[in-house]
């Protein structure tokens, strides 16, 4: 058990330091610290020796240069366990540093804001704080190192509970901890730089993609049962991240996938919605007067590819909505807010998993995609661009009816979301058929009508909606034998003109978007 005699403190996070130190001095730890520490901690009456005072050396450059001093990198590499380090310590008077509490710079905060100057980010460049880190968490057999105020409780109570010891479990999961968190700012740095030129240029993509993510947990299995996998979150805790799990079983790769893309389609909407996800496609989507009528008519959509989907919702899910879902099997349920009379309902299905995801709008955001490929990553913006109908570019000789139009938005909204070829049929806020992931075009059109019309649709009347633009009349062909009134399509054909003539023939109303949203997986 390592006793803790002596800590340097020195952070730029100030949560709970105070007390921190007040508790260490009660164990009759000696403090040394610098600057705003120093002064925050005297503040609170607690007695701390200055790092200049410590080394006899004053702190200059501004700042720059206070710990890189032997005294201080002496006293955190020494091994306590060699008689040779042990010698040398007492020869040139270096006192062992027991336990190390610092953390960096705010340099990744510093440079999410938009006015930020290169400059600005360079001072924000720790030196000291990351040697001395590196230092403690290399000499963890000897050294107890913390960067994260939350740890705090846990040293202290392994104190109290060692008579001011920490043991070697606890100081090897904090210095693999320090490992992760600094590599994490030297990725933030680099990242940072090599998109920013000395000469004020700036490049979309860094030269170097540094990645760092924390595991969650480990799945159930990977997308099949002989693939291992595991969940791992960004720095925040959004997103997926933030889900938290009422009831059911572990979850797997394939729910979070699923509800990954649930809940990209569920934050479109501000009116109740309900979204059904089945292997990454949406296969019933429907808007309501409340949370309960879109349920029903989402599933009515497909049924049959309902049958053990992904369903998000965007209201708390009530008795109501809980007693349709006791009635059919779903794998997983993502709502707001469950009731506590919902909950009781749905404990009777004890396989299905209850996920309470508190805010959706993370998937609104700026951010990055990535997807591996063998040998490396493919990296794009994330595709959250909206083109609203006062943007779109009316082609036909008949313009859209206000009906239509809501159609049309409807449709252009579920498109973004589907595999491509994407093809998708609706009305009155609700998905009709939905032809995914198809090879052609013409195909996607043909099973979207083919799915609708088999579930006992009549599409006479209907809206469809194209990510991408017809290379050939057949789609709209297709369209207009099933009785298509209006079509959404990104346009920018070579025979838009032969496209546009289909449409005239058929009297089905033509917007363009001028934008693609292919979705390749």
């Amino acid at each position: 058990m390592g006793e803790i005699k002596r800590a340097l403190i020195s952070v730029s996070d100030k949560r709970g330091v105070v007390d921190f130190a007040r508790q260490l001095r009660e164990f009759g730890v000696e403090i040394l610290s610098t600057g705003g520490t120093a002064g925050i901690l005297r503040a609170a009456d607690i007695d701390v020796i200055e790092v200049s005072d410590y080394t006899g050396f004053p702190e200059l450059l501004d700042g720059r240069l206070k710990t890189l001093h032997p005294r201080i990198h002496g006293g955190l590499l020494a091994r306590r366990d060699d008689p040779q380090h042990q010698q040398q310590m007492v020869e040139q008077d270096i006192p062992p540093i027991d336990l190390l509490c610092v953390n960096l710079y705010p340099f990744a905060q510093t440079v999410a804001r938009p006015d930020v100057t290169l400059a600005e980010a360079v001072e924000q460049i720790d030196i000291g704080g990351p040697t001395m880190l590196r230092a403690a968490a290399k000499n963890w057999e000897s050294v107890t190192v913390l960067v994260d105020p939350d740890d705090y409780p846990r040293i202290l109570q392994e104190m109290a509970a060692s008579q001011g010891g920490v043991g070697a479990k606890l100081r090897f999961q904090l210095a693999t901890k320090v490992f992760a968190h600094t590599a994490r700012y030297d990725g933030a740095i680099s990242d940072y730089l090599s998109r920013h030129g000395s000469d004020g240029a700036t490049a979309a993509f860094p030269q170097v993609l540094t990645l760092q993510l924390h595991k969650v947990q480990e799945l159930r299995y990977g997308e099949n049962p002989h693939q291992r996998a595991a969940f791992y979150r960004e720095d925040d805790t959004t997103g997926l991240a933030a889900l938290q799990q009422l009831q059911g079983k572990e979850l797997s790769y394939n729910n979070l996938s699923d509800s990954d893309a649930a809940l990209a389609l569920i934050a479109e909407f501000d009116a109740p919605a309900c979204v059904v996800v089945k292997h990454g496609n949406p296969c019933g989507v429907a808007l309501g007067e409340n949370l309960h009528t879109a349920i029903q008519r989402a599933w009515a959509a497909d049924p049959v590819s309902a049958f053990g989907s992904v369903i998000a919702c965007n209201r708390p899910v009530d008795a109501d909505s809980a007693a349709f879902f006791a009635g059919v099997f779903v794998e997983v349920i993502l709502a707001p807010e469950v009731t506590d009379s919902a909950q009781v309902l749905l404990q009777s299905k004890k396989n299905l998993r209850v996920l309470r995801i508190p805010d959706i709008r993370p998937w609104q955001r700026p951010g990055l995609d990535l997807k591996r490929v063998c040998g490396g990553l493919l990296v794009q913006d994330r595709d959250i661009r909206r083109e609203p109908p006062e943007e779109w570019r009316v082609v036909t000789r008949r313009a859209p009816s206000p009906q239509e139009m809501e159609d049309l938005a409807f449709a252009w909204t579920l498109a973004h979301h589907v595999r491509s070829n994407a093809i998708v049929y609706v009305a009155q806020r609700q998905s009709l058929g939905i032809g995914a992931g198809q090879m052609s075009r013409v195909d996607a059109a043909r099973c979207g009508a083919e799915k609708a019309q088999g579930l006992g649709f009549d599409l006479r009347g209907s809206a469809l909606g194209s990510d991408a633009f017809f290379p050939f009349r057949d789609g709209v062909d297709t369209a207009a034998r099933v009785g298509v009134r209006a079509i959404i399509q990104p346009g920018g054909s070579i025979r838009d003109e032969e496209v546009i003539a289909a449409a005239d023939e058929a009297d089905i109303a033509m917007v363009f978007t001028s934008v693609r949203h292919f979705r390749h997986g």
